[in-house]
């Protein structure tokens, strides 16, 4: 936890971020005359892979889902 007066928030606001995104803080407060008014938090980032499988028992690939392929090649005349 760290605590900074405004001015010195305004001036090294990039570093308190940076510290954030670091996990070097887990909060910063911003304080007007000694007494804290903001807390500033990193925001937690889900994982890429989290979202894998989103759609499991939702949607199902039909068994003659490759043997759509020539039908549109066809279309586009071989230029697939």
């Amino acid at each position: 936890m760290t605590q900074v007066n405004m001015l010195e928030a305004k001036s090294h606001l990039s570093k308190l971020v940076r510290d954030l995104e670091q996990h070097e803080e887990d909060t910063v407060y911003i304080a007007r005359d000694g007494k804290p008014v903001v807390m500033m938090i990193r925001i937690p980032q889900k994982e890429a892979s989290e979202r894998f499988g989103i759609a499991e028992g939702v949607f199902t690939v039909p068994d003659n889902f490759d043997s759509w392929d020539e039908e549109i090649a066809d279309m586009f005349e071989g230029s697939i």
